[in-house]
């Protein structure tokens, strides 16, 4: 039996070097991977401190990319990985994509979709929670710990 190395656990500790890139830029350390078919098509982390942009989220940078990279807008033969849990307007955006699913790691309890609405997503999009939970979580801690 071969065991497949292409799991959530793979795709997250990949979003995580992207967090840890958006860390080196004093940047909020959330990062993510869009995947099909066991391929990276496309990193994000956040860039909304150098961009100057309240948009240039990790998620929002990925799905530009991803979509260039399929030379379409739809996403919906794709996973999101993402280190924490989209924001309302990451996840109005993956609506539009039509993501197939969204894996997260951290929970945000004060601007994730969850806590809003659940209807925000496609209702074609599946959604899998705290994956590397902890790493994902103790990344975005540390960093505001050192801010205060």
């Amino acid at each position: 039996m071969e065991i497949n190395p292409f799991n959530d656990d793979y795709f997250m500790s990949e979003a995580l070097k992207e967090a840890q890139k958006a860390l080196e830029k004093n940047e909020v350390p959330v990062g993510c991977v869009v995947v099909c078919n066991n391929q990276i098509i496309s990193r994000g982390h956040n860039f909304t401190e150098r961009l100057n942009d309240v948009t240039a989220h990790a998620e929002m940078q990925a799905f530009t990319a991803a979509a260039d990279f399929l030379g379409g807008k739809y996403l919906d033969e794709c996973t999101l990985y993402v280190t924490l849990e989209p924001c309302i307007m990451c996840a109005g955006a993956s609506y539009w994509t039509r993501l197939q699913k969204i894996v997260y790691g951290a929970a945000d309890v004060k601007r994730g979709f969850s806590h809003l609405s659940e209807n925000i997503l496609h209702p074609k999009t599946k959604v899998t929670r705290g994956v590397k939970e902890l790493e994902c979580s103790q990344i975005l801690t540390n960093f505001f710990k050192k801010k205060r």
